[in-house]
């Protein structure tokens, strides 16, 4: 009857056996009877209705089954129904015919036989589910071994995790001791250079001095032969003191102890002594152009760095140059942030391959070839000036192709200044007392010191300095701080001890370092001024002498009071 009304096999298969479980517990209860039903309403159900009286009542067992594997279990008191919903609704009386047919072919021996059928689906029914559950074990176990796996797995893993941690803890702690090493010796790198170029400025500045006091026109008259030797000593010391500058400011930079002093730079002066310095390392065969161009409008630089910048660029350019041109050319342009300075340096030289130029600017580099073979150098050219170029606020930046030259290109940024007021022509104070144990560099300044006051007194013994200021009462004092003791510090306390020498100007000269200066020691010193380069209006400027002579704007600085602008150390004190 099931099969009539197209009830599927597994909701057959449950339906009877639920029937034939519940009509054996019930065997026997009074008035018993079993029917096969069709539920009227929606869904439409296959049902099998057990009637009785009595106590008597199916177990638990099956009425917990029935209601988890039929889609009807329905029990009350003598009453049981169970159905499974059929798949296609079929009419009243269509099921009443399929189920009338069917039951007409059930009779005699067919009955059993559709039973053991029945019994053959149900026992093969029960079969595929054991066939399942062995499956899903089967499964199961699978499962087990996988995870088994899979847990060893990640053990292992973690296990190799934790040991590359512990060995990369171990290789960042080598990293950082090794940077500490390094900038230790960076450290100490920086440390060698500033004092080896500091040693080295004296004896060079005295050769330098030496050889202008012979060239000199008020000196003795040379030979040809001897002129032509002086200079060339004069050119070679020059030389070498700019070598010694540079690995100072180098490792000024490094530290963050160079500074540019910006005033406003004549420009045409600053190409002009470069065409007269490198016009001698010129090679036969090429042609040095250099631009005779004045900026329009103020140019704010510092023109010492300035002049490196540039004199190390057209140097290199020269070096690497057997025919052709060196030129150098200036350019002007407004940009948003204000007026700029574009120096271009132009070459028809060697040229530099195309994945070494990033490697020029490293420190000591040299590019390997054949031309550049028998060219001398020490590799600090092209970083120098870019460094000494990013400090003014600017950029530099090289193009080449081999065999067809470089191209440097300088740019700086320009801004208004006040310009420098002149120096009078007369000297301006009575006596100036200098105090300094070196007899080369005192020589060197006598001619300096003439042009700004009538006579000087030379003091080579510091135990001697109080008393000849106290005897000659002089309109300033020139202090150097190297000296034996009592050094310049003692010797500035001796003179501020004293009350009346409190309006004598006092100006240190010195040779020593920025960062080797103790400014807490340096009293009412005026300012602090480098031996290197020292010129009439830097000492001018030092002692006050244009702001007494020219008269000023109210609320104008005085010169006293500007930074020197030759060298990041000659700046006044606090």
């Amino acid at each position: 009857m099931c099969q009539a009304l197209e009830l599927g096999e597994g909701k057959r298969v449950r339906l009877i056996t639920l029937a034939s479980e519940a009509g054996a517990e019930l065997l026997g209860a009074a008035e018993l009877s079993a029917e096969f039903v069709r539920t009227a309403g929606q869904p439409h159900r296959a049902a099998v209705r057990f009637l009785w009286k009595g106590d008597q009542a199916p177990g638990n067992d099956l009425l917990t089954a029935s209601q988890r594997l039929l889609d009807l279990s329905v029990v009350d008191r003598g009453c049981l129904l169970l159905g499974q919903e059929l798949s296609s609704p079929l009419t009243a009386d269509q099921a009443a015919q399929r189920v009338d047919s069917e039951l007409a072919g059930l009779r005699g021996p067919d009955m059993s036989e559709e039973l053991r059928r029945q019994n053959t689906q149900l026992l093969q029914a029960l079969q595929d589910e054991r066939s399942r559950s062995e499956e899903l074990e089967r499964l199961n176990k699978e499962l087990d071994e996988t995870n088994a796996g899979v847990m060893a797995l990640y053990s292992e893993l973690s296990g190799e995790l934790e040991e590359t941690n512990r060995g990369v803890v171990a290789l960042y702690a080598d990293l950082e001791d090794k940077s500490r090493r390094l900038r230790l010796a960076s450290a100490a790198k920086t440390r060698f250079w500033a004092n080896v170029s500091h040693e080295l400025r004296t004896p060079v500045n005295a050769v330098i001095a030496l050889a202008q006091l012979l060239l000199d026109a008020g000196a003795d008259p040379l030979t040809p032969e001897q002129h032509q030797q002086v200079s060339l000593i004069a050119g070679s010391g020059n030389t070498l003191l700019a070598l010694v500058e540079e690995l100072l400011d180098t490792a000024k930079a490094e530290s963050g102890r160079l500074e540019p002093q910006l005033v406003e730079a004549d420009l045409r002066t600053v190409l002009h002594q470069l065409r007269g310095t490198l016009a001698s390392t010129t090679a036969e065969n090429v042609t040095l152009e250099i631009a005779d161009t004045a900026f329009p409008g103020p140019f704010v630089t510092d023109e010492v760095m300035l002049t490196r910048v540039l004199r190390n660029v057209l140097s290199n350019s020269l070096k690497f140059t057997t025919e052709g041109s060196v030129r150098l050319t200036v350019a002007d342009e407004r940009r948003p942030d204000g007026p700029w300075a574009v120096f271009t340096v132009t070459d028809t030289g060697v040229g530099i391959p195309e994945d070494e130029i990033e490697q020029v600017f490293e420190e000591f580099y040299q590019v390997r070839g054949v031309h550049q073979r028998h060219v001398s150098g020490t590799g600090l050219g092209l970083p120098y000036a870019r460094k000494l170029t990013e400090l003014l606020g600017g950029r530099l930046t090289l193009t080449s192709r081999l065999g067809h030259g470089t191209r440097v290109v300088v740019e700086l940024p320009a801004a208004p200044a006040r310009p420098a007021r002149p120096l009078p022509r007369e000297p301006l104070l009575r006596n100036v007392v200098i105090i300094d144990d070196d007899p080369v560099f005192l020589r060197t300044l006598r001619p300096t010191l003439g042009r700004l006051t009538e006579t000087t007194t030379e003091v080579t013994h510091s135990v001697e300095a109080l008393r000849t200021i106290r005897t000659t009462m002089p309109d300033a004092v020139l202090v150097d701080l190297a000296m034996p003791s009592p050094d310049g510090y003692q010797v500035l306390q001796q003179i501020a001890a004293v009350p009346g020498l409190a309006q004598v100007p006092v100006v240190v000269l010195t040779s020593m370092g920025e960062s080797d200066i103790d400014r807490s020691r340096l009293g009412r010193a005026r300012a602090v001024l480098g031996k290197t380069h020292l010129t009439v209006e830097r000492l001018a400027e030092a002692l006050g002498l244009r702001a007494r002579d020219t008269t000023s704007a109210p609320g104008e600085p005085t010169g006293a009071d500007q930074p020197d602008p030759k060298d990041a150390k000659d700046t006044p004190t606090p």
